[in-house]
């Protein structure tokens, strides 16, 4: 062969092996992305074509079903009965924008697979159930209403667990949405404008928003004080009317300029129940970066918690970053400057102290039923982590007793109920504070552990504080899931 044909060859045999790939890369690697995506109109055929499981929440409420057409039974359109109430958590399945929530998470469970695929064939075959499977969640829907309630218009997220299995009881994302409105035959209009508004209906706040914690961290920097032996409930210290940060000009001041009660010294159980910045902010530097950071660790900062789908990381300075910075880190030990948390992970924290220092994963699914209604999946509690031991849970939850009875968070107090809690007032870089509140109850034995956070003071604005916005709010869900149910 000579060489000019040579070249020839070998450019074709080149040609035919980058075509040979990229077929290869369309079929095998991007082919599924093609054929999943929502714009395809294959897809949209497919999911109307499709029958999707009920989700139903703890007591048997109708949260998500599917619905034939009248005018052609063998197409169905899903319907959320209860309108935007769980919109951020149940989500919604749809055939322009995807699937989100729990509709995304069980995607695979909840969709019939009655499509003469040829796994779908295989299966029919061997007898396996094509039908669609049913969902029960340990969401609770009356409960979910009273903290939709509670929060009304304000934005912002309320969510409540079973600190002794980690389910979660309520899900409460505002300002909400109604999914029934991007699958209608306007669903692109209602889409963007759900998308442009200002106010971030689609936003995720409970799990997918994280905001600075402010004096709810305390809970986390008493907990490090007593883990480690540094600090005990009845250790005084200096009580001066503000606190000089080494290295700096600035200073940390309690709320409203005070002083952390009378005298020249205050035991830590008293700067806990009058949340005094000025002792906080000693005693984080007292604890040092390292301890600090790996108390906060435990409680699940830094760390990707396991939940139905990805939640957004909670962050707390490291430690190597905090140690040459004391400033930083007595107003980190504050709930501070860089540290930020979601509301699920500060209902976790509650939830921990309140279940003797075991932290348990959080979850939204408690069974998966056949279409003949046999539990064909259970959840089965499981422990994520014990950031502190069951002694350092029991002096923390008796100082969070007393926050609640005669503290910063009487509003929360429900008559004839042993409640705990801590409030927090969080400063913005612009605007008002962050309200927040965290607690469980009953002290003795807890039942409902729950976080509040009202994004920039809500109705209250610039005078918002913890306990005058955050606290009734937890007290209206304390009410009713102890007393009125």
């Amino acid at each position: 062969m000579n060489g000019p044909i040579r070249k020839v060859a070998i450019a074709v045999f080149i040609a035919f092996a980058v075509l040979l790939l990229d077929i290869t890369y369309i079929q095998a690697i991007a082919g599924p992305g093609y054929r999943d995506d929502p714009r395809n109109p294959r897809v949209q055929i497919g999911i109307a074509g499709k029958e999707r499981g009920l989700i139903l929440d703890a007591t048997g409420v109708q949260l998500a079903r599917s619905e034939a057409l009248e005018d052609d039974p063998n197409l169905f359109v899903r319907v959320y009965p209860e309108g935007g109430l769980f919109a951020h958590s149940v989500g919604f399945t749809s055939s322009l924008f995807g699937d989100w929530g729990v509709e995304s998470s069980y995607a695979t469970e909840l969709r019939s697979k009655r499509d003469l695929t040829i796994s779908d064939l295989i299966d029919a075959l061997l007898g396996r159930d094509l039908q669609a499977q049913n969902l029960e969640l340990t969401l609770v829907a009356e409960l979910q209403r009273v903290a939709a309630e509670a929060l009304g218009d304000q934005a912002g997220a309320v969510v409540a667990l079973d600190p002794s299995t980690g389910a979660v009881l309520a899900f409460v994302s505002s300002p909400t949405f109604d999914p029934n409105s991007i699958i209608s035959k306007s669903a692109a209009a209602a889409w963007e404008a759900l998308a442009n508004d200002p106010a971030a209906p689609l936003r995720d706040r409970v799990s997918r928003e994280s905001y600075a914690p402010g004096s709810t961290f305390k809970v986390i920097t008493a907990a490090a004080a007593i883990e480690a032996g540094v600090a005990g409930p009845d250790t005084t210290f200096a009580n001066p009317p503000e606190l000089e940060l080494p290295g700096s000009t600035a200073v940390i001041r309690n709320f409203a300029g005070t002083l952390c009660g009378d005298g020249n010294e205050v035991t830590l159980r008293e700067a806990f129940r009058r949340s005094c910045n000025t002792v906080f902010g000693q005693l984080a530097m007292d604890l040092g970066a390292s301890v600090l950071e790996q108390q906060a660790e435990a409680f699940g900062f830094n760390r990707q918690i396991p939940f139905e789908w990805e939640t957004l990381t909670a962050a707390f300075p490291t430690a190597d970053t905090l140690s040459s910075n004391l400033p930083a880190l007595a107003q980190s030990g504050l709930g501070q400057r860089d540290v930020q948390a979601t509301p699920l992970l500060m209902a976790m924290v509650a939830a921990t102290i309140g279940n003797g220092g075991l932290q348990m994963e959080p979850y939204m699914v408690a069974r998966i039923y056949d279409a003949a209604g046999n539990v064909v999946d259970e959840h089965q509690p499981s422990v994520w982590a014990t950031p502190i031991s069951p002694a350092t849970a029991d002096v923390v939850a008796a100082m969070m007793e007393q926050v609640v009875a005669s503290g910063t968070a009487t509003r929360a107090a429900v008559a004839g109920v042993r409640v705990a809690g801590k409030t927090g007032t969080a400063e913005t870089e612009i605007g008002p504070p962050h309200a927040w509140f965290i607690g469980f109850a009953p002290v003795d034995n807890p039942t409902i552990a729950l976080a509040v956070v009202v994004e920039e003071g809500g109705d209250a604005g610039e005078n918002a504080t913890g306990g005058s916005v955050a606290a009734p709010v937890a007290k209206r869900l304390f009410e009713f899931w102890l007393l009125n149910r």
